[in-house]
């Protein structure tokens, strides 16, 4: 991992100018290579710092979400393997755009997934970029920020920043299901 990592800086770096442009292909390559969201969000903040690193890493992962919402409209194969996915993962359990929001942020839920579950709930192209793109900005700028932070955390302050992301998305969801049980009562 770590020569990938120099390959990708040494890349970025003989880039030049075209190294914003390079950077969020490799956000758009990024599934093809099986690399996680965190590790490409902290190589933006090391490579061109915080404020550079994260809105090019929020264009890259918007961009990718465009992409993902054609390419599973494109081949239905596609969609149905991540459908099949979703079903292992969560069941038939139903969540809120906001708790999405908060998986988000989890280093190890699967990004499509969630866009999937965002696709459902939105069912226009208009209506999921939004809510793919604001759902993309609090990553985007924490892994860039913080990233290499949390990376470095003891296993015992990763577990407890992992329940307390857990924590937030149980409210959100209790929540939701209150106003569903007060909406129909």
């Amino acid at each position: 991992m770590e020569n990938f990592n120099d390959s990708i800086q040494s890349l970025i770096e003989g880039a030049g100018w075209l190294a914003p442009a390079l950077f969020i292909v490799i956000h758009l390559l990024r599934p093809l290579l099986f690399l996680p969201v965190i590790v490409v969000c902290i190589a933006g903040g090391v490579f061109f710092g915080f404020v550079e690193g994260a809105v090019l890493s929020f264009i890259g992962l918007s961009l990718m979400s465009f992409f993902f919402y054609k390419l599973v409209n494109i081949f239905p194969k596609f969609r149905e393997g991540v459908a099949r996915l979703k079903q292992k993962v969560f069941q038939d359990r139903r969540i809120t755009v906001s708790q999405v929001m908060i998986l988000r942020v989890m280093p190890f839920i699967h990004f499509h997934l969630l866009s999937l579950y965002l696709m459902e709930m939105t069912k226009t192209l208009k209506g999921y970029m939004y809510y793919s793109a604001l759902g993309v900005i609090l990553p985007a700028v924490l892994y860039t920020a913080f990233g290499q932070a949390i990376t470095e955390f003891s296993w015992y302050a990763a577990g407890l920043f992992m329940i307390i992301l857990l924590v937030v998305y149980a409210f959100l969801g209790r929540i939701h299901q209150m106003n569903i049980e007060s909406s129909n009562g």
